[in-house]
Order: C-alpha cells, then structure tokens, then sequence
C-alpha cells in the first residue's frame, strides 16, 4: 500500500471515529440503549483501527505521524478509556433489565471522547507538522472545556419529565453541538500563527561571514565567449486577443502579443541581451529563465533580484548561453495569473560544437492548457507534420502549466534524452510507456521517423496532441493503461561531481496545508514546515557548501519543487535509490505520501526563490528563499512586492 492510500485511509478511520463517538454520545443521552451500546463498540473497534492506521504510516516517517503519535491518539485513548468505564457498566447493565443505562458521567466521557476524536482530526488538517506545545496545551484545554460545557447541560437529563424532556435534548444537541464547534474551531484557529524566522543554518559546521554582495551586482556578462555572437531581443508585455490553432480567440496577457511569447534561441557562448518592456500589465512583470543557472542579479524575482517593472517601465536581462538545452522563460511576478494568461515563452541553446543532421525535425513544443483546453504546438501552430521515414526528430516538450501531464509517444520505440535540459547517460530505447511530465519540466524525445504515423498524446486525449507522418498516413495506434517510465532506474550510472552522503547542510521541508500567515494575512495555506510565505525560515548555505534536501509531502496534492539557480541531483525516492543515470533537474512532482532526498552544490550566490511550481500553491504561501552567507538585497519591502504576488 502506497503513503498516499495510508494518508487517506487514516483520514478515513479517524472521521469514522468522529462520528461514531458522537453517536455513542447522542444516543447515550437519549436513553436509546441498544443504539448507544452498539454505537459504543464501533467507536471503540474504530479506535484500534486508527492506532493500526498510524503505526503502518509511522512505518513511513515521523513526519506523517507526529501530532497523531504525540497528542491526537493518547487524548483519544484516555478519553475513549475512561468513557467505557464510566458509560460501559451501565450500558451492559441496561440491556440486562437493570436500568436505562443513562448517567450524567457517561454521556459527558463518551462524548468528551468524541470532543478528542474530532479535535485530533482538526489538528491534522489545520495545523499538520510541527506539532508545537502550545498547540496540544490548546487542544487539550478545549477538549476540556467542551467537557465541562457539556456536563452542564446534560446534569439534568435524568430528573425531567416527558414534556420537559424533548425541550431538554433540543437544549442537549444544541449545546453539544456548540460544544463540538468550539473545539474544532479553537484547535484550529491560532495555533500555527507562529513567528517568523530569518534564517536556519540547516545544522551544519559554522562558517565566518563573508563580505556583504548585492544581488544588484551579481549580473551576466557584457559579452560572448570567442566565437559567440548577441542574440538581441525586445519582450514587450501587453494585453492582446489571441487566436489559437483551434482557432478560438482569448484574451490573454502576452510577449509582443504572441502565445507564446517568441522563442529565443543561442548557440553555446552566445550573449543573450533581452529588454523586457510593459506595455498595459497593470499588476508588473519580470522574467524568469526557468532551469537557467543566470547571476542572480538575472534571475526576475520581485522583491529578491529587481523591482517589478510597471507599466510603462523596462529593465534589460543580460547573461551568456553557457547551458545547452531545453528551457522556458516567463514571468515570476503575480505568476499564478501571468503565466496561466499567457507570460511564457520557449528558450533553446544548442552546443557550438554540435551537428544538425541534414532534414532533422527539432520541435519545441510548450504544454499549456486555455479554457480547461490542453494546446501542444510549435511556433507555426501546426499539430500535423511530415517526416520522411529515416529522418531523425527530437521532440522538446515543456510543461508550462502548474499541474503534470501524462505524455505518451505512440508508433515508435524513443529515447528519453534530456531531463530538464541535462543528457541523461545512456539512454534506452523504450516504447509502449507513458511519461509524467511535472509542471516546470521539460522532456527532450528522439528516435527515428518509422515508414507509419507517429502520435504524441497528451493526458489520453486522442483528438488532440501531435502528429508525425511518415510514408503510411494511417494513424499510430495508443494503447490503453501503459506503465510509467520511472526516470529514477532509466540510463546507466555514472560519476557525480560530490558526495551526498557528507552534506554540509541539510534542510527537511515537509509540506502540508494548514492555517498559517500568508504576505500578512491568516488563511488555509499551502505550507511548509507548517508556516506559509514570508514567515518560512530562509535557508542559509555558504559558497561551495553541498547541500541536501529531504522534502516530505504529508497533503493530498502533488507538489512540484522548483529551486532557482541551480540544478538538484535526485538521491531517493521514498528510501529507495537512483539507479540509472544521474539524474539533475530543476523541477521534481513530490507526490502526496512521497519523500525526495535531492542534493546540489552551491556554486551560484545569490538569493535563490525555492518553491513549489504549482503556482497557485506558491501564491498560497508555498515558498521560501535560499540565501548565501554575505548576500543580500536592495528590492525587499512592500516596494518590491513578494516573488510570485501581486500586489
């Protein structure tokens, strides 16, 4: 069984657990005997199934299982204890002939159990991890206050005569049910509004302080390598009506009114000069060269690397093409509406001492969804063309939408050659496979054009996608329910330029949804480590440091972890390691129950966003800075915005 389906069943168990303590409790109260006594056993048996569910997920780290281990299970087991010895007796003698089984004592401890039951359940959802002590001291008063408020109520119970007694359980549910809402409320509500914190070192050696830098001065260089030339180009923002290849208009935010916005392309060496004007975006704009190891200075993170650029502004981006491969630029500022309207584009270097084949087709095809429409074309906007069988293609694929696709390539064994930009070593030829493709990713596919059609589909939409005609115009036949590719075991081994194992620092994000500050207000945030943006502590590294990650995904949504300025070498997936190729990306999917353990060098100072690229999430509070010892910036406050926000 995966963590995902554990998280889930333990979801499951513990809100049956809810509701069967609470109708333990209920029927108890009025007098419903047999009801309440069956009720009970449920609740009880419901119980030890919960402790089953959380030692199987504690099997899959404490992470999962600490505020359940720490406080939700030992306030319910003391509750529910005590409430089958109060009401159990009674109960028992009560189906007998020998009373009602009613007490005032045993309707309050049954449904003190259920006050434990749900405010365990509530911390999990809306506090999550950390587990602090100040939020199981408020928990456990609440459970106790609901317990003294209910013993109000129902002392009375017993002594009423009929006519009375309807009003009294209308006066019993009402307040029990006040009782109930109050504990869940107060567990939930202020208890992960914690402080923020500037930095955590991440628990390695100490390092002396180097002289201060400005990301402001952290800029590309002003010229190309030997042999180079300048790649000179003018992005304007402006607000256009876009026609897609289907044909349909949007009204869409875009780079000189095109969706997408033009694709820059280098050689290796190649000076990349592009002055980003705003035309009417009204909220600003920036960009973003996404997987691109730029200066700092380079990197288009409002309030981190350079203000915003208003309407009417510009600011000029300057660095070498350096990198070879597949990449994408598009704004980093309010980019959870920007990117979604249209702010992307493609960027392609290619190496200087490479040879194109003679006919090869090279096709950048960025991945975006309109509308709840997926659209997968190159710049010309076709979705059909023809390749002479023998002909080699390489297929660039760039998912610039927030959530994955599902890619299958049909009618050809492929290679996968590139991970985000990086050669894979060894590649292998595979067909009849499907890909995962994270959102931010960028997946570059080759093989030979066959004699038949090719067909590149996307989430097992079979009219839409792309075609590939050969000799034979006969459609590539998709088959149903293949297997995913796991990048983890493709390739074959290779050397890597450090060791993991003797990290200089190590920083643990678990992420999870919860109550917490967002850019200064409360709301049910995307968090990690149970705060959201800006109260996350930044991580500070040093020069040269190796750093590892282990990031931890306790919620049910997939969350695609985005490190600027640097590529991240995958180590682990849920404990078990890379096999194949190693394996550098600068976008990996954390997939609800899975841990990552992921490590790089620190080579590029700065202050780096790191964050989830599902960007609403980002907007949502799900990001943080890596910061450099002795850097920092001239852009921060409420002048500068926050990366990824509005205004």
């Amino acid at each position: 069984m995966t963590t995902r389906l554990c998280l889930i069943l333990d979801h499951v168990v513990a809100l049956l657990g809810v509701a069967t303590w609470f109708a333990a409790g209920v029927t108890l109260a009025l007098r419903r005997t047999r009801l309440a006594f069956a009720a009970l056993v449920a609740a009880v048996l419901v119980t030890l199934v919960r402790v089953i569910t959380v030692v199987i997920l504690a099997g899959r780290g404490w992470w999962f299982v600490q505020e359940k281990v720490l406080l939700g299970l030992p306030m319910l087991v003391a509750a529910g204890a005590g409430a089958v010895l109060l009401a159990g007796p009674r109960l028992l003698s009560a189906l007998r002939g020998r009373g009602d089984g009613g007490s005032a004592g045993g309707v309050v401890s049954v449904l003190t159990a259920a006050y434990a039951a749900l405010a365990g359940l509530v911390v999990t959802f809306l506090v999550g991890y950390p587990l602090t002590l100040s939020t199981a001291l408020i928990t456990i008063s609440l459970v106790c206050a609901g317990a003294l408020l209910t013993a109000r109520v129902v002392a009375p119970v017993p002594q009423v005569a009929e006519g009375r007694r309807a009003i009294s359980r209308r006066r019993f549910i009402g307040w029990t049910g006040g009782a109930a809402v109050v504990t869940a409320a107060g567990a939930g509500i202020g208890l992960s509004f914690r402080p923020a914190e500037s930095v955590t070192s991440g628990g390695g050696p100490g390092r002396s302080s180097r002289a201060a830098v400005s990301v402001a001065n952290l800029r590309g260089s002003g010229s190309p390598a030997p042999g180079g030339t300048v790649r000179r180009l003018v992005l304007t923002a402006k607000k256009a009506t876009v026609r897609l290849p289907s044909g349909r208009e949007i009204e869409a935010w875009t780079y000189n009114g095109e969706i997408p916005g033009p694709a820059i392309t280098a050689t290796q060496g190649d000076l990349i000069d592009v002055r980003l004007r705003n035309a009417d975006i009204e909220d600003g704009v920036t960009l973003h060269w996404h997987g691109y190891d730029v200066p700092c200075g380079e990197d288009g993170a409002p309030g981190v690397t350079q203000l915003a650029v208003g309407p009417g502004a510009e600011f000029v981006y300057r660095f070498r093409a350096d990198q070879v491969g597949t990449y994408w630029y598009h704004t980093h500022h309010a980019s959870h509406l920007g990117v979604h309207k249209g702010l992307y584009g493609t960027l392609v270097v290619e190496p200087r001492d490479g040879q194109r084949a003679d006919g090869q087709v090279d096709l950048t095809l960025p991945v975006h969804t309109f509308g709840g429409t997926v659209v997968i074309a190159g710049r010309d906007g076709r979705t059909e063309h023809l390749a002479p069988p023998g002909t080699p293609v390489r297929l660039r694929l760039i998912n610039t939408d927030s959530d994955p696709h599902r890619i299958v390539l049909a009618g050809t064994p492929f290679r996968v050659a590139a991970v985000d930009g990086r050669d894979l070593n060894q590649p292998g030829e595979v067909s009849d496979v499907g890909l995962h493709l994270p959102a931010g990713g960028r997946y570059d596919l080759v093989f030979l054009m066959p004699d038949t059609s090719v067909a590149l589909v996307v989430d097992d939409d079979r009219d839409g996608g792309l075609r590939l005609h050969g000799d034979d115009p006969g459609e590539a036949r998709v088959e149903d329910d293949l297997p995913e590719l796991d990048l983890l075991r493709y390739g074959a081994p290779a050397a890597v330029p450090f060791d993991a194992r003797d990290a200089d620092r190590h920083f643990t994000m678990v992420l999870d949804r919860g109550v917490a500050m967002v850019d200064g207000r409360p709301a049910y945030a995307h968090t990690v480590n149970g705060r959201g943006h800006p109260a996350i502590p930044g991580q500070l590294v040093a020069e040269g440091d190796v750093v590892r990650f282990t990031v931890v995904n306790r919620s049910l949504e997939t969350h695609p972890w985005h490190l600027h300025g640097h590529p991240v070498l995958i180590l682990s997936r849920d404990g078990t390691p890379s096999t194949g190729s190693p394996l550098w990306v600068d976008t990996f999917d954390v997939r609800p129950g899975e841990t990552w353990e992921v490590a790089f060098r620190a080579t590029n100072p700065g202050i780096w966003m790191n964050h989830c690229h599902n960007l609403p999430h980002a907007h949502q509070g799900m990001m943080l800075r890596l910061h450099y010892d002795g850097v920092t910036t001239p852009f921060g406050g409420s002048h500068g915005g926050s990366p990824g926000h509005g205004h």
